[in-house]
């Protein structure tokens, strides 16, 4: 299988999806699948060491992903412009917190300076 970007791998999933209007059995599966994930991961279930994905981190990590990209095709969701906007959000949401601090450090600094002596 060749590698695919995560616009390429929605489409792919869209195209080769046998149940694409069935949004409750995709939630289902997720659920299923993030359950399954939780046990890889508490296993420490990995390709490398058993030679088959059956069963692996990397498996459950494929098919969690699987699922919520199906469900973002049923809502006609760009995962790609979605993921944009929440990395826009969070660098903003940074961004003010950093200023914020920075205020509140300034506020600190100067407050520091009002209680001091010059002798």
């Amino acid at each position: 299988m060749e590698s695919y970007s995560l616009k390429e791998l929605q489409a792919y999933i869209k195209q080769n999806d046998s149940r694409p209007k069935n949004k409750q059995a995709y939630f289902l599966k997720l659920v299923e699948e993030v359950g399954e994930l939780s046990e890889a991961v508490r296993k420490g279930s990995r390709l490398t060491e058993t030679g088959s994905i059956k069963g692996t981190i990397e498996e459950e990590l494929y098919d969690v992903l699987y699922y919520v990209l199906a469900l973002a095709n049923y809502y006609e969701i760009d995962m790609e412009e979605a993921m944009r906007l929440k990395e826009d959000f969070i660098k903003q949401k940074n961004a003010k917190r950093k200023l914020a601090q920075e205020q509140q450090q300034r506020n600190e600094d100067s407050s520091g300076m009002d209680g001091e002596s010059n002798e």
